[in-house]
């Protein structure tokens, strides 16, 4: 199943090793994402900075928080609203 990279965020920082284990799924679900910083940005340090890594749907503004699985990575990628 094809998907934008530009409608999947995930939001992490440089050395979190969760962030490592969440990209290393996101692998396994052929599912591409635009990888974002936190530390880059005072707001998003703010709003993610105890939850990440993130991963979000921007068409949707769902998100999922770590930890998630390879079943919600899917669930997300087929939900519209």
């Amino acid at each position: 199943m094809p998907n934008k990279s530009m409608d999947y965020v995930l939001y992490g920082t440089d050395g979190c090793h969760l962030c490592e284990l969440a990209e290393a799924l996101l692998m396994n679900s052929q599912i591409e994402v635009q990888k974002q910083d936190i530390c880059d940005d005072e707001q998003l340090v703010e709003h993610y900075g105890t939850t990440i890594p993130v991963l979000k749907k921007l068409s949707t503004g769902q998100a999922l928080c770590w930890p998630f699985t390879l079943v919600q990575i899917k669930e997300l990628m087929r939900s519209v609203v």
